[in-house]
């Protein structure tokens, strides 16, 4: 990609879009990192830190995923609060304090001592931790996806839209790749006793990294810029809301099969065929590690699709897929490697039709001025409702000896989802950013 300077740029000063790009996905690399290191560990650390229950070992792991769900529940907070500060005080200000707090999340996960240890003070200790990661991801989703939109030249949009979830999906890498490295390398003993520790340390050490690149960003909000000048008024906090209910509520629509179908796919599928199929821990990394990679590659090029044919389409072919695929994938599950492994990648497939272009579906519905408040707070707070509760329902449902309804719940809310691709929204590629 050429470094020539961006095709629009609101504030007049001549940016590298090689450069913008980085400084939005390295950043984001490094949040996503440390959110997604939780998840990938949460079966080995789960019983250091939660008191084990006689002759039930899901309980651990069952409360190992509640808090990874309260941490979702702190990211409508950091998607209202961070996504104002960026419509106030610009786009990189935002993305420089959401680092900086994921950094320190990191750092304390790591150091949690166990509870035989420190008694109740271990999962309290733990459950800070995620609610910082979670204001730090609710307000880096509202930043950081607009900050790539508004840096895109004209129908490119789609393509930029995608390194949301490229950078989303190395992060996720790094944390799964380190994992999947320890547990081979690690007997099971000193695993579950420091080993999981190793990659929350590497986080709070990759912060600085991403601290240190977003500095070089240059800003892509001119209102924000005019409010600090004086010259525009601040908005408040919820003007997104009261000016623009309906694009705020088609966000929710839009979203809420999305998130549960990321979640599952990306994040709790190996731990959902470790408990139901009793699937091997390391091989499911492994499965994990190499579909991330082949989910990576497709971003760009679906959002250089959607770029060409709309967002609508896209979307729909996605709401289709999930509407129908979720049972009998799911169902071909079995502890041999194979049936993980194409399980997953036929998901992703469909998945990449949303990820790569929510960022732009999203961006698309809101004017600078509240674009950052409008598209995080209520993209955040459905993540929150239905992303975050996906493993813990899973786990539930495994634990209540029903595994086998968590594909029917999938399919209701992507139905859900669908009848909004096809009745409520409207197609925005062509438009100009408002």
């Amino acid at each position: 990609m050429a470094t020539t300077p961006v095709a629009h740029s609101p504030l007049g000063i001549p940016k590298s879009r090689v450069r913008q790009l980085m400084a939005a996905s390295i950043g984001n690399v490094v949040e996503w990192y440390d959110w997604y290191a939780y998840s990938a560990l949460a079966t080995f650390f789960s019983v250091q830190i939660f008191p084990p229950s006689a002759g039930n070992p899901l309980v651990p792991l069952l409360s190992s995923f509640a808090v990874f769900a309260v941490g979702f529940f702190m990211r409508p907070l950091g998607g209202l609060l961070v996504g104002a500060f960026a419509d106030r005080y610009g786009r990189k200000s935002a993305m420089t304090f959401t680092i900086v707090l994921m950094g320190v999340g990191s750092l304390l996960v790591g150091l949690t001592p166990t509870y035989t240890a420190v008694g109740l003070l271990a999962p309290v200790m733990l459950t800070v931790a995620r609610l910082i990661q979670g204001l730090s991801v609710g307000g880096e989703f509202a930043a950081a996806t607009t900050f790539l939109v508004e840096s895109a030249p004209k129908g490119r949009r789609g393509l930029y839209s995608s390194f949301q979830y490229v950078s989303t999906t190395i992060g996720q890498l790094i944390a799964t790749g380190l994992a999947a490295l320890l547990a081979t390398m690690l007997v099971t003993a000193d695993m579950d006793s420091w080993g999981w520790r190793v990659p929350f340390f590497v986080g709070a050490l990759l912060s600085l990294v991403g601290l240190w690149i977003r500095k070089g960003a240059d800003e892509t909000s001119a209102v924000a810029e005019e409010i600090q000048r004086g010259e525009a008024q601040r908005p408040k906090l919820f003007e997104f809301l009261r000016s623009y209910p309906r694009s705020a509520a088609t966000i929710v629509g839009i979203t809420i099969a999305g998130t549960v179908a990321y979640y599952t796919w990306t994040t709790f599928l190996p731990t959902y065929a470790q408990i139901t199929v009793d699937f091997d821990k390391a091989d499911s990394l492994q499965i994990g590690t190499i579909c991330l990679v082949f989910f990576m590659v497709l971003q760009p090029l679906l959002g250089m699709l959607s770029d060409r044919i709309g967002r609508r389409p896209m979307l729909i072919t996605f709401g289709l897929g999930f509407v129908i695929l979720p049972v009998p994938l799911l169902g071909l599950l079995t502890d041999a490697y194979w049936s993980l492994l194409v399980v997953q990648l036929v998901g992703m497939v469909f998945l990449g039709c949303f990820t790569s272009i929510s960022a732009a579906v999203n961006s698309e519905l809101f004017p600078t001025r509240v674009r950052a408040a409008g598209a995080g707070f209520p993209y955040s707070l459905t993540v929150a409702l239905f992303g975050g509760t996906a493993p813990l329902i899973g786990t539930a449902l495994q634990e209540a000896e029903n595994p086998g309804l968590f594909p029917w719940y999938m399919s209701a809310l992507a139905l859900v989802s669908l009848l909004v691709y096809l009745f409520v929204l409207k197609e925005t590629k062509d438009e100009p950013l408002r």
